[in-house]
């Protein structure tokens, strides 16, 4: 594909390869991700996930197979891949006007211009009267909105999320979806976002990849058409989620089987 900003084909990734500890996390992965496009991971815990934006990330090596960002191949961490975690994992120390530009400030960004982009991304979080504070003083919510920014000011041409509303609230979660959903829209980044809930994949994606169990390979691609925002009543959405639900069941059974038998 001529607009693809992430190819991945016959990816394949063991940990601790050549030994007795040895576990097949991913294997014989053909995916494309298209410039601008929202697409969800979903699958049982353990299919293979995380490790995959690690590769994307360029924090992991892939074991086999070609990853590639924009034709070329991934060999290490770069500012045009940005990351956030579970945990915000902001500086403690730094206010988060710091937090936020600290990637500026490594570049070599002037402090006038840091301080401006941080501000007006903050501003898009929803964050703008909170420059001043340390994380300590935020909820868990404002934590992530304010890790979104800092991934933001590198204007990455890609964005990858680990399960980032997993600890949030309904409520909270759902809020950091819509701002979530904006910020993308204005930045024009490919989004690979990893998650266990269907609802979130279907109020978000464009597509979304179905895992097996491990090791994780592409079960089903299942576009989500409707326009946002999304309201879960929408029989189409009500019918997709179901879908999901099936394709799902049999995975988390045989990850559960494959998890009991290692112990």
């Amino acid at each position: 594909m001529m607009n693809s900003m992430i190819s991945m084909r016959q990816v394949r990734k063991v940990w601790n390869p050549d030994t007795p500890k040895a576990v097949s996390a991913v294997a014989d992965l053909d995916l494309e991700v298209k410039a601008g496009e929202f697409v969800v991971l979903l699958g049982p815990s353990g299919c293979g996930k995380s490790s995959l934006l690690y590769m994307v990330a360029g924090l992991e090596p892939a074991t086999g197979g070609e990853l590639l960002c924009e034709g070329v191949p991934i060999t290490g961490p770069d500012p045009q891949r940005g990351m956030i975690f579970q945990e915000a994992s902001l500086y403690p120390w730094l206010t988060i006007a710091d937090n936020v530009s600290f990637g500026l400030k490594l570049q070599g960004v002037p402090a006038t211009e840091r301080q401006a982009t941080a501000l007006e991304l903050l501003r898009k979080v929803g964050l703008g009267d909170v420059a001043s504070k340390r994380p300590d003083e935020l909820s868990g919510g404002m934590r992530q909105r304010a890790a979104l920014a800092r991934a933001l000011s590198m204007q990455p041409k890609v964005l990858m999320m680990d399960e980032p509303f997993a600890a949030l609230d309904i409520q909270t979660r759902a809020k950091m979806q819509g701002h979530l959903l904006a910020v993308w829209r204005a930045s024009g980044a490919s989004v690979l976002l990893v998650t266990h809930s269907i609802d979130e994949a279907l109020a978000l994606a464009d597509r979304i990849v179905v895992f097996t169990a491990r090791p994780g390979r592409i079960k089903e691609i299942v576009p989500v058409k409707q326009p946002r925002p999304r309201s879960m009543r929408d029989p189409l959405l009500i019918e997709l989620q179901q879908h999901l639900a099936d394709l799902l069941a049999d995975e988390v059974d045989r990850a559960f089987l494959e998890q009991e038998a290692s112990l």
